[in-house]
């Protein structure tokens, strides 16, 4: 059996090339600040205190390079630890660092079921690692055991539903090159993929795509050794066994039942949740935040009039445009397309929209009194924060600074 440490020592995943960062910043779900700060301190986090960050299985960066980048050019302190099994990973992870000037990561090469000895740590990022641990609840603990009081974690899971056709191939790959090395392993099983038919639950799944963007990115997704995927019950009852609760996916939408079929009478949220997941289909991993299971609500609410908002993934001019021309706002998430409509009154809000005015003064500035931004900005939320693009922060108004394009 190829170990998951012999793996990533071979193929470093994702690929990724220390050159590129010259030229662009990976950014996604979770561990984005603003992000960060709507789903775990209400919008409101003190950024003057020192972000002291875990990045539990940091591969070779993409959750790490983003954080340390976007705070730092937010001028916001943080103390970031970065551990990983893969010497080949954390190589390939400190160059990109390197490349960027951050100075604010320490590296260490090892399992995240020793985070707590680093710690404690006011967030956690673990992407991609915890189904991949031989018991996945014992890194969820270990993990809780690390966070710092009010501290939290984004986390992403792989969801069984959206990867269809995947493990069947594990398991017939696992029996048919037992004994090989990685490099055998990946050749062998290129040429049978090649040869599926049209019929194959895999080859049907339009989900997925790590196969076809290089070595490692196949090799994780077909040949993993060690690999387990979660619905949203068994996720939910798992956070629960280890001591966290679910703060919220950072695309709620995606789960919420009342936008596919009617709900049931009586039907609690989690079950809600499972159903939808199911309706879907499509759904191939879960990204999510966690907090401690005895936490109070973490989520930012837009009553507080002082949180300032953020836009995510649009451009708010473009965006005031479109609304108040009442054009759709087409949207895409994965194999989901749909379409939001937002109301006409909105565009000046929009507009006013520039991540450092709070709702108060974005009310003012769009001549709206405070009755009147109520209506207008709860139409707004509900229309954008449920697909996450629409976070409240203050990290830029604390500072002062500006991140463009972010």
């Amino acid at each position: 059996m190829v170990t998951v440490k012999q793996q990533y020592e071979t193929y470093p995943y994702p690929e990724r090339d220390p050159a590129d960062e010259d030229l662009r910043l990976i950014t996604g779900s979770p561990s984005h600040p603003f992000e960060m700060d709507h789903f775990l301190w209400q919008g409101a986090r003190d950024w003057s205190e020192p972000l002291r960050v875990l990045v539990a299985g940091g591969g070779t960066g993409d959750g790490l390079i983003q954080l340390a980048t976007l705070l730092d050019m937010a001028g916001a302190k943080a103390e970031i630890t970065y551990i990983d099994l893969s010497t080949a990973s954390r190589a390939v992870a400190e160059a990109r660092a390197a490349r960027r000037g951050l100075t604010t990561i320490t590296f260490h090469t090892g399992s995240l079921l020793e985070a707590a000895q680093y710690g404690p740590f006011d967030y956690i990022d673990c992407c991609g690692v915890l189904h991949h641990l031989p018991d996945p609840c014992a890194g969820f603990a270990a993990l809780r055991e690390a966070l710092a009081p009010g501290g939290g974690m984004g986390f992403m899971v792989y969801a069984p539903y959206g990867r269809s056709g995947v493990y069947p191939l594990q398991d017939a790959f696992s029996a048919l090159f037992d004994g090989l090395p990685p490099e055998q392993r990946l050749a062998q099983a290129k040429r049978i993929v090649a040869e599926l038919p049209e019929g194959h639950p895999f080859v049907a799944n339009r989900n997925l795509g790590d196969h076809h963007a290089s070595d490692a990115g196949f090799y994780d997704l077909l040949l993993h050794g060690q690999d387990r995927a979660y619905s949203v019950a068994e996720l939910l009852e798992t956070l629960k066994d280890t001591g966290w609760r679910l703060a919220d996916f950072t695309a709620p939408a995606m789960y919420d039942l009342a936008r596919l079929a009617p709900v049931p009478e009586g039907m609690d949220k989690a079950r809600q949740m499972a159903v939808a997941e199911k309706l879907r289909g499509t759904i191939r991993m879960h990204v999510a935040y966690a907090v401690p299971s005895d936490a109070p609500d973490t989520i930012a609410k837009p009553s507080n009039r002082a949180l300032v908002p953020h836009l995510r993934g649009v451009k708010r001019q473009a965006l005031a445009k479109a609304v108040a021309q009442r054009r759709p706002l087409p949207l895409q998430l994965g194999q989901l397309k749909t379409e939001l409509h937002l109301p006409r009154e909105a565009a000046s809000v929009l507009a006013a929209i520039d991540g450092r005015r709070s709702l108060s003064e974005i009310g003012s500035a769009a001549k709206l009194d405070p009755l009147a931004l109520g209506k207008v900005w709860a139409q707004l939320h509900d229309g954008l924060a449920p697909w996450g693009l629409l976070h409240y922060s203050g990290l830029l108004r604390q500072t002062g600074r500006t991140i463009k394009g972010i």
